[in-house]
């Protein structure tokens, strides 16, 4: 993502870190525009007379935080009209500062620890809190537009509920491999990010709703197509075959391509490209941990079916990785696309966390793919993701994360767990009621892996729990099968989150499909209204009928009856 500020390039996170630290504390105590609120293109401020104390509180009132938000606020909201009416700008300012000291803090002490397994997971936290600043400045950016329309709204609230879910992902990580103590100043420092870019959220979902008309109802609802995002172009590779394909490299691990590994296409591929980069991967079993990073934007990687052409790795957290490094294939850059390759964890279900597939790309597809691992197969971290005719198989809360997705056409096959173990097919992490996240599972065959047929009776398989608070998903128009547990949910903890969770049904099919005996939660739904759940499809959940199209993948972006 593109700053609008012309703020320098951070370079490398941790390599040189001193010199990173240094141009990072300039840039942080250097003036970025929150003293006022008159704003030019440049992010500077005129100074005016500020509001009184009634006048924040009634901006803040909506907040998740109203006192952070009130004492982070008050110092650089003025009375005029036109300083109410961009009282966004300034809390989103608020929260880049803070997220530029969280940076310097967490940089220092990757240099400073000399724990391995703390090193590791503040490692993540740098490159969390890097993806953020971007974020926050490209939020900034579309803010400051002269025109702001329901689109410009919903990429703001994209953006900022993703910034949310990072600085989450960072906590959770150095509590995964600490007890928290020695790392108190760094996790209170994320803190502070995530509570300031909650208080955006919530003050830019406030105000949309004041002015905002809701989204018209999908009028084609049978219309099968891909998101509008997926161009014409995309659309055409999409429903190719590899071979039809003209691919800008080839990866052949036989060594008859350019490049024999994944991970040497991808660092060849040009930074922050606008136009579409095809990797063709020919059949075979490639042995790699691969990284897309944030700069390498629309890549198509294409390989020759979810059989016959596989990334694997075997990074789990009983080894000393974090759940989000041990991905076997990670990828942050925007409009990512993957089809007819399969990302594999061979870690197995003693080793407890193993993620196949990490995404925290925006606008990014999946067609025909394979995910499979046992726990924490697929972590759809954050952002806007679509998945079309994939298999997805695992054990436990195997379909996890806080992105706004919709697992469309895809077989999802849960397998046989660890001794005494559940299954969980999601763990939906939403951790702020303003986030536009959540799971959805459209059109979709859920059934028993071959492993797991024979013995389902012992090994209880639900269709969800809540990881976070605010966790959010639904099944709409699927088939379950009795593999299914008559109850449908499972607790995480006790009667967390079972009043603040959104978890739906609707118009299932199948033996595992009926609700007579589902969980009394409140937060439970047998959605019974079209209206209701046309929310969760591809058209409203992930705006699929703005991006979707430009690339070329087919996609029913309502209902399907």
């Amino acid at each position: 993502m593109e700053s609008c500020f012309s703020m320098q390039n951070m370079g490398s996170l941790i390599q040189s870190s001193g010199a990173a630290i240094a141009l990072v504390v300039m840039i942080m105590c250097a003036p970025i525009g929150i003293n006022a609120v008159s704003t030019s293109r440049e992010g500077n401020v005129e100074a005016q007379e500020l509001v009184d104390a009634a006048e924040v509180e009634s901006v803040c009132s909506s907040t998740l935080y109203p006192e952070s938000c009130m004492a982070s606020l008050s110092p650089y909201l003025t009375s005029s009209s036109k300083a109410k009416n961009e009282v966004r700008h300034i809390a989103v300012m608020v929260a880049m500062k803070e997220a530029n000291r969280a940076f310097v803090h967490a940089s220092a002490f990757f240099n400073q620890t000399n724990n391995r397994n703390v090193k590791i997971a503040v490692g993540d936290c740098v490159g969390l809190i890097d993806i953020t600043k971007d974020q926050l400045s490209s939020s900034l950016c579309v803010l400051k537009r002269d025109e702001i329309g329901a689109r410009e709204h919903s990429e703001v609230k994209t953006l900022l509920s993703a910034a949310i879910t990072n600085m989450e992902t960072c906590h959770d990580g150095v509590l995964e491999k600490s007890d928290g103590k020695s790392e108190a100043g760094l996790l209170k420092s994320v803190e502070r990010v995530k509570v300031f870019a909650s208080n955006c959220l919530a003050i830019l979902v406030n105000s949309e709703s004041n002015w905002v008309d809701k989204l018209a109802l999908p009028s084609e609802p049978f219309k099968e197509e891909f998101p509008w995002w997926v161009s014409v172009a995309d659309r055409r590779i999409l429903q190719a075959s590899a071979n039809e394909v003209n691919a800008d490299v080839v990866v052949a691990a036989d060594g008859s391509g350019k490049f024999k590994t994944i991970t040497e296409a991808i660092n060849a591929a040009p930074a922050k490209s606008n136009k579409r980069y095809v990797i063709k991967v020919k059949k075979g079993t490639y042995k790699e941990n691969v990284e897309v990073g944030k700069t390498k934007t629309n890549i198509l990687l294409i390989g020759e079916g979810m059989d016959s052409t596989i990334v694997t790795a075997s990074k789990n957290v009983i080894d000393g990785s974090t759940t989000f490094k041990s991905a076997t294939f990670a990828v942050v850059g925007k409009g990512f696309m993957a089809q007819d390759i399969a990302f594999v964890n061979t870690a197995g279900p003693d080793k407890h966390q193993a993620v196949a597939l990490r995404v925290g790309s925006d606008q990014s597809v999946f067609y025909r793919c394979k995910i499979q691992a046992y726990q924490d197969t697929l972590y759809t971290h954050s952002l806007r993701q679509f998945y079309r005719e994939c298999t997805i198989l695992g054990t436990v809360d195997f379909i996890f994360g806080n992105s706004a997705v919709v697992l469309q056409s895809c077989t999802v096959l849960p397998r046989k767990p660890g001794q005494n173990q559940k299954n969980a097919i999601t763990a939906q992490g939403r951790t702020d009621p303003n986030q536009n996240t959540g799971i959805s599972i459209h059109n979709c065959i859920i059934r028993a892996d071959s492993d797991l047929a024979p013995v389902q009776r012992s090994f209880p398989t639900y269709l969800g729990r809540p990881w976070k608070e605010y966790s959010r998903t639904v099944y709409m128009q699927s088939s379950l099968s009795d593999v299914i547990n008559p109850a449908g949910w499972l607790e995480w903890s006790g009667d967390f989150a079972l009043k603040t969770l959104y978890y739906g049904e609707y118009k299932n099919t199948g033996a595992g499909s009926a609700t007579g005996n589902r969980v009394k939660w409140a937060g439970f739904h047998v959605i019974q209204s079209s209206a209701e759940a046309t929310k969760f499809t591809v058209d409203e959940l992930i705006q699929g009928n703005e991006w979707l199209q430009a690339y070329g993948v087919d996609f029913i972006d309502g209902l399907t009856s």
